[in-house]
């Protein structure tokens, strides 16, 4: 997979596009959506012990933060996979559970097999100086309006304050328009040391950002990892 054209300028893709892609793949019949799911968490896996190989190495905590829609399911397979590789793993959900697409659905289902979800509230109680892994499974790519519910407004501020855990963000960080880099008028965002998006680059993760392996602080990230997920 090429991030870049023949003269190095990073490639971008819209989160239109992106979805526009990835339901043409599915109906073509060359991918089903869970195992792009299934892909995307593992290249989220991936991506973290890339960056942080100690974490390869050992057993560690994480939490994982799930939305509502396809990015929660992402992060169940993460939670999933990390729980796998001997991790102690904490899941908090928020929306409804009940309401998750088919395929978010079933990855929150395989990850009840064996695991629990709290509802998102109950991350405001996790002593994160024990954790070393966040994974901010929320919203990606699929938000366009302000996030403004006190509860996750909550949940960033503490999250803010924890100096002890590594925070990941799949596709964007929560919050974040993926093509502005910002939260829109009145959001809040939860800001990540790493971003793993996939196939190509959102426009936010380039906004201003040179040669595209550093995203401007407007994008909320330190760093950002593009995964092959076969599209």
């Amino acid at each position: 997979m090429k991030t870049s054209d023949s003269e190095g300028v990073p490639k971008t893709i819209t989160s239109d596009e992106m979805r526009a892609l990835e339901q043409e793949a599915i109906a073509s019949g060359r991918v089903t959506g869970l195992e792009l799911m299934e892909r995307a968490g593992q290249g989220v896996v991936e991506a973290i012990f890339e960056e942080w190989p100690a974490m390869a190495k050992d057993a560690h905590r994480a939490v994982v933060l799930c939305g509502p829609g396809n990015n929660g399911g992402d992060g169940y397979v993460v939670a999933r996979l990390l729980r796998d590789a001997g991790w102690g793993v904490e899941v908090f959900a928020y929306g409804d559970t009940r309401s998750l697409p088919p395929d978010a659905r079933t990855n929150y289902d395989r990850w009840m097999l064996n695991g629990s979800v709290s509802e998102i509230e109950h991350a405001l109680d996790t002593d994160y100086s024990k954790c070393d892994l966040v994974v901010d499974a929320l919203f990606g790519i699929g938000l366009s309006r302000p996030i403004t519910s006190p509860v996750l407004r909550d949940v960033f501020k503490h999250l803010s304050r924890a100096a002890q855990p590594v925070r990941v963000a799949i596709d964007v960080p929560s919050g974040v328009d993926s093509e502005t880099g910002r939260p829109p008028d009145g959001g809040s965002a939860l800001r990540a040391d790493l971003t793993v998006t996939f196939h190509a680059y959102k426009p936010c993760h380039l906004r201003e950002a040179g040669a595209g392996v550093i995203p401007p602080p407007a994008a909320l990230a330190r760093f950002v990892k593009v995964k092959d997920i076969g599209l």
